[in-house]
């Protein structure tokens, strides 16, 4: 699924408005002229002019007004699933209009990032939530830059059910000395997130149809990881995994902004108690700046900031 952005004059909104009559959804989200329904994209118009196409028919669909007088194309770039065939080509990717479908979204942050923990989020909207988050701009957390992250994250967290699950450096690294690779280790925090999620939404009374992973594993992999810790998949609801899934679903993107969201938070919590920035990724940078580290705090307080077990360890050592 992919999406794109055009920009409307106001004037021209109520031409769309017209064109999509027949297509038109009783709801509107907060902010919004309209929202319709055509084939396989849904298309929303506010009334800053902004008119969002998603689906797997939105490159298509806006095709149809780009070039046309008082339309442009967004500078923001769409977001397409770039997931390989091979790597979606199992029986447990999910069905045609999976964005129209109540399902849990489950997603990470962090696996790649020499400094911080780990961490997962799974998140449930309602029909109404994800029109109401819609309006609001949420995809990918790493199309989005920090600050808005910050600034979207809270509202995010009242309007969602979710479940937060954070991996610290320390537990991370006796983990990983213990033999489990990180792969594992996020099969059981996804695993554990959903279910914490499932939970919630049987006190709530919250309907779903199933659940959508962020794929960072085969499904067969996933679930020999679970298996090695005598768990397993036992609910009748289906589950679903793709990568790219935060532009397949607007639970995942949810999902995907608050793990961030988080990470950000504990990564400003690392920086409080080393008294210096502490910087993303794994580069040349974040040698120099755990070098400094290792030189002012010492090895045992880099040990407790970082995952152990990537290469920046033997460079900085």
């Amino acid at each position: 699924m992919s999406y794109e952005v055009l920009k409307v004059q106001k004037k021209d909104l109520a031409m769309l408005k017209k064109h999509y009559m027949s297509s038109l959804k009783e709801k509107t989200p907060q902010g919004a002229v309209f929202a319709a329904k055509t084939g396989h994209c849904n298309i929303t118009a506010y009334q800053s002019g902004k008119v969002l196409f998603q689906g797997k028919g939105a490159p298509s669909e806006a095709a149809k007004w780009k070039g046309k007088e008082g339309v442009k194309t967004d500078k923001k770039k769409p977001v397409k699933k770039t997931g390989s065939a091979r790597v979606d080509n199992h029986s447990y990717y999910p069905p045609d209009k999976i964005e129209e479908k109540i399902v849990l979204g489950s997603d990470e942050t962090g696996t790649g990032d020499y400094f911080g923990p780990v961490t997962v989020v799974c998140v449930h909207l309602t029909e109404e939530q994800m029109s109401t988050i819609d309006s609001w701009g949420v995809r990918d957390s790493k199309t989005i830059k920090d600050e808005t992250i910050r600034e979207l994250a809270p509202r995010l967290l009242k309007e969602c059910t979710y479940s937060l699950l954070v991996l610290n450096n320390e537990k991370y690294n006796r983990m990983q000395e213990q033999g489990m690779n990180q792969g594992q280790m996020k099969a059981l925090l996804h695993h554990q997130a959903i279910e914490n999620v499932m939970e919630k939404c049987k006190e709530k009374g919250l309907h779903y149809e199933g659940v959508l992973v962020d794929q960072f594993v085969s499904p067969d992999g996933y679930f020999k990881y679970l298996a090695a810790k005598k768990k397993a998949w036992i609910s009748e609801k289906p589950i679903y995994f793709a990568t790219k899934a935060e532009g397949l679903h607007p639970a995942v993107a949810a999902a995907s902004i608050l793990a961030r969201y988080s990470f950000l938070q504990e990564m400003d919590k690392i920086s409080q108690l080393l008294n210096t920035p502490v910087p993303k990724g794994a580069g040349p940078h974040v040698d120099k700046a755990a070098k400094q580290i290792l030189l002012n705090k010492g090895k045992d307080t880099l040990y407790k900031v970082t995952k152990w077990h990537f290469s920046n360890t033997q460079r900085v050592l």
